[in-house]
């Protein structure tokens, strides 16, 4: 559990996961230690969504950016088809970290 606390903290969610993974396949009758990593694990999905949140939004804003300025209609198309892309991306994170936050709530 220390390690994976020390992975969390590090900011390494993918391999704290991944430790969190092992832990469960490993150790399936270690009750305590389980209930301690869903915390964690939650905690660090919920910073990985939010990330990736980020990111998209980012991407889609410049990709906006670059919607309004562009002027060949064979780009602009393209660039329509990435941003939907893009907002359906970012609507599925969100509900993600919906999701997450519902579940920390309502253990």
């Amino acid at each position: 559990m220390s390690e994976i606390q020390q992975l969390y903290d590090k900011g390494h969610y993918r391999a704290t996961l991944d430790s969190i993974m092992a832990l469960r396949k490993d150790y399936p009758e270690a009750v305590k230690a389980r209930k301690a990593a869903l915390k964690i694990w939650q905690n660090a999905s919920l910073h990985m969504a939010q990330s990736d949140v980020a990111t998209t939004d980012s991407t889609l804003q410049a990709t906006l950016a670059t919607l309004q300025t562009t002027q060949d209609l064979r780009t602009k198309n393209l660039l329509r088809v990435r941003c939907d892309s893009l907002k359906a991306r970012y609507e599925a994170m969100c509900g993600v970290v919906r999701m997450i936050h519902y579940r920390q709530q309502h253990p």
